[in-house]
């Protein structure tokens, strides 16, 4: 009997425990074999080709700042705050030549200044000549002197010898005076350097604010045939650019006229607070902007002042010009160099492979052309370890003005209105204000702050993965 009860448990664990193995093999291979949710969770964002390659047209997704056409060059004159101005020649806006008369000195004042100079000389010398008799008397009388007495005529000696050095060097300063003012009479006429146009005279009501920005010039005159573009790029946007990047410059009042240009230099050192953030109330960190210069082969066309875009050269203006379509070489996987491929959305959301065809390379842009194989509309993947075949797809989202999409400055699809005179560091827009660009429709006291016109994106663009 003990044996056989033995034996039953025996046997009923042997049961239990070939149950529980089988149970377990049961749930490792539904394990291994559903990998299902890792489809469901694993999701590839994907991107039209249009927008990555700025050639987007359906959307018109494109960086745009604001810009303003300027001289090369500029001159400026310094008045002489000791001598009155007999006259100004010139006038703010008005033609000039190299040579030509700016303005002109008061010549009686400065006559009359060199003679009270000449006195002063005069009397400087004869002061000079009176302490080297005192020293000469000095010194023969404490020759004679008592030794007690010598101390004393030592120090009188020294102490004459140091004014007679500080008279020496009023002296001096007396005579670069007089050379000076003579000079000012010879050249009473104060005459331009640089053939342009008189962009500014100073006078008593912006002397203030001329000395609180540590400009002293009295005249300033933009030299004429050499223009440039002069933009503006807010601190969360400067990484978008670098010099020597090609641009295209668009007129604001038609849109299809354009000029091309490089990037010159980017002022990094000059800092600009944008007083528009504070202005429509937003607060997205962007309240500092960095002036930006662009060359131009040519400037036909362009006028000084005129406000443009500006916007990188992707080649959205060659579109159906260029054959096939320049995209970044890093979309393109070339593992098997004789087999090229992207990984592109089959429309039904599901990740694919296909192939396509590569031709020239641009080793500076970092992009390739592709021949054949992908379309602008296409929806393709950045190639990396979570793209496979029949991986889920979405669409990345862009929003504007970075993570908050705010408003961040006029650089970003801002349109003045038609009435805009200017867009100085006091600009504020007017009030009758109505917008230009396609689709605006700007809210009461300024820009609309989550504003993407069909022509205009806000350079703030950053893909939106959640």
């Amino acid at each position: 009997m003990n044996n056989s009860g033995f034996s039953g448990k025996k046997a009923g664990i042997i049961i239990a425990v070939t149950i529980c193995a089988v149970i377990a093999v049961f749930f490792l291979i539904r394990y291994l074999n559903d990998t299902s949710y890792k489809e469901d969770d694993q999701v590839v964002y994907v991107t039209d080709v249009a927008t990555l390659t700025g050639q987007s047209i359906s959307d018109g997704i494109v960086n745009r700042y604001g810009g303003i056409v300027e001289s090369q060059e500029t001159w400026s004159c310094t008045a002489n705050s000791d001598y009155t101005i007999q006259a100004v020649l010139v006038e703010v806006g008005q033609e000039v030549t190299e040579g030509q008369a700016l303005f002109v000195y008061d010549v009686n004042t400065l006559e009359n200044t060199l003679e009270q100079q000449k006195i002063d000389l005069e009397r400087l010398n004869a002061e000079l000549e009176s302490l080297k008799d005192t020293i000469a008397a000095l010194e023969k009388e404490a020759k004679s002197a008592d030794k007690s007495l010598r101390a004393n005529y030592t120090i009188q000696i020294k102490q004459q010898e140091l004014e007679r050095k500080q008279k020496e060097y009023d002296i001096q300063s007396k005579q670069k005076e007089i050379e000076l003012t003579e000079k000012n009479i010879a050249n009473s006429t104060v005459t331009s350097q640089i053939s342009g146009v008189v962009q500014s005279i100073r006078d008593s009501e912006t002397q203030a604010s001329d000395y609180n920005s540590g400009d002293t010039s009295f005249i300033k005159i933009i030299k004429t045939g050499e223009l440039r573009v002069k933009g503006t790029v807010n601190e969360q946007n400067i990484g978008m650019l670098t010099e020597g990047m090609p641009v295209i410059v668009r007129s604001r009042v038609d849109d299809t006229q354009i000029w091309r240009g490089t990037i010159s230099k980017i002022d990094r050192e000059n800092q600009q607070t944008n007083k528009y953030a504070d202005m429509y109330g937003t607060d997205n960190g962007s309240g500092t902007n960095y002036p930006f210069y662009v060359d131009l082969p040519t400037s036909e066309g362009l006028m000084m002042g005129q406000h443009v875009y500006l916007e990188p050269d992707l080649g959205q203006e060659d579109t159906g010009t260029a054959e096939g379509i320049w995209l970044d070489e890093w979309y393109v996987d070339e593992s098997d160099e004789n087999a090229p491929f992207v990984w592109v959305d089959d429309g039904e959301g599901k990740l694919v492979k296909r192939d396509v065809i590569i031709g020239e390379r641009d080793t500076e842009m970092g992009t390739l052309q592709i021949l054949s194989g992908l379309e602008l509309t296409d929806l393709i993947a950045f190639p990396d370890v979570n793209c496979s075949e029949g991986a889920k797809t979405e669409k990345a989202e862009y929003t504007t003005g970075g993570a908050d999409g705010g408003y961040t400055g006029e650089e970003e699809g801002y349109v003045p209105s038609e009435d805009y005179t200017g867009q100085g560091e006091d600009y504020v827009p007017s009030e009758d204000y109505t917008g230009q660009g396609e689709g605006y429709a700007p809210v009461e006291g300024g820009p609309e702050e989550n504003f993407m016109g069909t022509e205009v994106m806000n350079s703030g663009m950053a893909t939106d993965a959640a």
